[in-house]
């Protein structure tokens, strides 16, 4: 026999501490998990059985086909005729390039994503644009670091992948409809804060482009923008599965991108497969990592007794909702997206959508919503690191630039949290359940 409140100490309390002397998450997931299978008397095996289960789904191939399929847009010159389609359609608005900024995140984030994609290439584009015609550096960085924040949400998104794996399958179609509203809620938000800071600020519009120039970059970048709508319509309609759609898309993509667009050399290939294989070592062997974790989580009842803890604090579905995303912004400042997806899924799925009867859709973007945020606050937000790399500027002096922007990303949280039919509106609609 075993002391339950020992075991549940140990597997929470290593995992906590190895985080804090900065081990590797994945190896901190791995660690804890021996350890207390160790004290349970688990045979090791049967540990290394789940992670190895854990990555036995063939939902989880359509993971490496967006990461290549993104690797290639980004160093294909999509990203750069994103941002010229966005500039024709809202640079000519006052603060036009901080509009640009949103719209081609909008668009580039519904093709790769990756809020980190989305940093990476739109950012070494428009950082630089923006600084150059005038706009404050902490302005410039902020919003482009908290407007890449849509790339989880309007789909496609290995995330909403990552979560219907960790929900027990839950249907991705769904999960990408659902993304729709809130993703350019998100993104409408940003450019309405933009457009004041734009006027307080005087910040510059954009030159007019002629119609025939308009129709041009529109045509160039139609092909590069019809990934989205190859995956999207695949999927809705059917033909394909998540999987399928995120192959055919890569075979779209590396015709797009060596044969039409041709900005990039075939050479170029072994670097995007490298950089895909790297991306993908740390998302698969999270996802091996935490699969362990939940199985030694789901042997102590730690999500049952969550439930009970909740519910007795509480049976209010507002204040519950409440607590719960306070809880996961504080958790998206000191953990990675994936791996939370992974641990806090099993646990509060259980409370919100098996007690509380919210649908797991509304549930699901609700969560990753939350955790899209966490991109973006110090001290681990991913995006924010990569904002501030490309943007030569100080974390500490984005941050305060962050503030209102953050504040709109709640706002758009909770009209999300608690107006259900702002998620489950298109899903019900092209996807209705039987």
């Amino acid at each position: 026999m075993f002391d339950l409140n020992l075991a549940i100490a140990l597997l929470l309390g290593s995992f906590i501490v190895l985080l804090l002397i900065r081990v590797p998450i994945s190896f901190s997931l791995i660690f804890s998990s021996l350890i207390t299978a160790t004290y349970l008397k688990i045979p090791l095996m049967a540990v290394v059985q789940q992670m190895v289960q854990g990555v036995r789904s063939f939902s989880l191939l359509a993971i490496p086909f967006f990461i290549i399929a993104g690797e290639m847009m980004s160093q294909g010159g999509i990203s750069r005729r994103v941002v010229l389609f966005a500039s024709v359609m809202v640079g000519r608005v006052r603060g036009g390039l901080a509009q640009v900024n949103c719209l081609d995140s909008m668009l580039f984030g519904g093709i790769s994503g990756s809020a980190v994609a989305d940093v990476s290439s739109i950012g070494s584009i428009i950082i630089p644009m923006m600084k150059e015609k005038g706009y404050d550096d902490d302005f410039t960085v902020a919003l482009t670091v908290t407007s890449a924040c849509q790339g989880v949400i309007i789909p496609p998104s290995h995330n909403m992948i990552i979560y219907s794996l960790a929900a027990g399958g839950v249907s991705v179609g769904r999960l990408f409809l659902g993304g729709f509203i809130p993703g350019i809620l998100l993104g409408v938000s940003l450019m309405i804060l933009s457009y004041y800071y734009a006027v307080k600020r005087n910040y510059p519009k954009e030159r007019k482009y002629s119609l025939r120039e308009a129709l041009l970059i529109s045509k160039d970048a139609f092909l590069g923008l019809f990934t989205a709508v190859l995956i999207m319509g695949g999927v809705i309609s059917g033909i394909f599965t998540a999987t399928e759609s995120a192959a055919v898309a890569v075979v779209y993509t590396f015709f797009i991108t060596f044969f039409v667009y041709k900005e990039i050399p075939f050479r170029a290939m072994k670097g995007i497969l490298y950089n895909s294989l790297k991306t993908l070592a740390m998302v698969m062997s999270l996802i091996a990592a935490a699969s362990a974790f939940g199985w030694i989580m789901a042997y102590l009842r730690i999500p049952a007794l969550a439930t009970q803890a909740l519910l007795s604090i509480t049976d209010n579905k507002i204040i519950l909702l409440l607590m719960v995303n306070v809880l996961l912004l504080l958790l998206g400042m000191i953990m990675d997206m994936a791996p939370l997806i992974l641990i806090t899924t099993p646990i509060l799925y259980p409370v919100f959508v098996g007690s509380l009867g919210m649908s797991p859709i509304h549930f699901g973007i609700m969560l990753i919503l939350n955790l899209a945020i966490g991109l973006t606050t110090p001290p681990v937000g991913s995006a924010l690191f990569v904002g501030c790399a490309i943007g030569h500027i100080r974390m500490e002096k984005v941050t305060k630039a962050l503030l209102p922007m953050w504040g709109a990303m709640v706002a758009v949280l909770m009209l999300i949290t608690f107006v259900p039919e702002i998620t489950m509106f298109i899903p019900d609609l092209i996807m209705p359940q039987n």
